[in-house]
């Protein structure tokens, strides 16, 4: 069986290199309960058609560096898959939004950035009351897996990150919410790190996008969660990180890849 790194390098290979269908179909992964009550649980899948101009990629905490070294490594990592799958995907026209969040004075005379200071801001609307259970690992403990302590590593974005002339840089919700309005943009594909902190809760992530009404999809390669094995429920890094996807699949939104994403691409 192709392993998953070149089956990715085959499709990038084979995704036009210009601005192609007004739409693509993506496949998602989501989990129903289908008797409630009984924490039996049971994955979907289903098919969801997005169109281009309504959809935008936004990319979490993806700093240059992490006060917990085993982070930074992992994030490093993710750069090398995560950029060339930018760079199709903005081919495609979806737009790419940069949220590497505490780090904005860094981009304070960025084009992208003023780009988004200039924005009329939208005053945001009364979010949904949406149930909000307790996450599958114990991450109270910071979740670093290496023996480092906290400090303000970060600076910027992740250098490996391409930010192009038509992309946007912000950590701000209403910075965010006011530009997607503006765009008409309904559709989120949300990627970077943490999974079970700032991608589920930055002002920009996943609950509080969802709670808004836009309809987000965590791609589920293109992420990491910060979680120790030495905490419960003393499981592998890999496995923390599943079961914290999983959670998201359940309570908060589907799933997809990038590999999935890239055929979706070429069709």
């Amino acid at each position: 069986m192709m392993s998953s790194r070149w089956l990715l390098i085959s499709l990038l290979t084979f995704v036009p290199a210009y601005a192609g269908a007004a739409e693509i179909t993506v496949d998602l992964r989501s989990r129903v309960e289908a008797f409630k009550g009984t924490a039996e649980w049971h994955e979907v899948h289903l098919q969801k058609t997005l169109p281009t101009e309504a959809t935008a990629i936004i990319i979490c905490d993806m700093w240059d560096k992490h006060w917990c070294s085993g982070a930074t490594g992992r994030v490093n990592g993710l750069v090398g898959k995560m950029e060339p799958f930018l760079d199709v995907a903005r081919k495609q026209g979806i737009q790419i939004i940069h949220a590497p969040s505490e780090t904005m004075a860094f981009y304070r005379d960025a084009p992208q950035r003023k780009r988004m200071l200039a924005l009329p801001k939208i005053e945001l609307p009364v979010p949904l009351a949406l149930a909000d259970p307790p996450l599958p690992i114990d991450d109270k403990g910071g979740g670093c897996d290496t023996p480092d302590k906290f400090y303000s590593a970060w600076t910027r974005e992740h250098p490996g990150l391409h930010i192009d002339a038509s992309d946007v840089i912000s950590d701000s919700g209403t910075e965010i919410y006011s530009f997607l309005r503006q765009r008409g943009i309904l559709n989120l594909l949300v990627m970077g790190v943490h999974t079970n902190m700032c991608v589920l809760n930055r002002t920009f992530a996943i609950k509080k996008m969802t709670a808004l009404g836009f309809r987000c999809i965590l791609v589920r390669d293109l992420t990491d969660a910060m979680y120790n094995p030495q905490d419960a429920p003393h499981v592998s890094h890999d496995a923390g990180t599943q079961l914290v996807i999983e959670y998201i699949e359940k309570f908060w939104c589907p799933t997809t890849t990038s590999v999935d994403l890239l055929r979706g691409f070429r069709h």
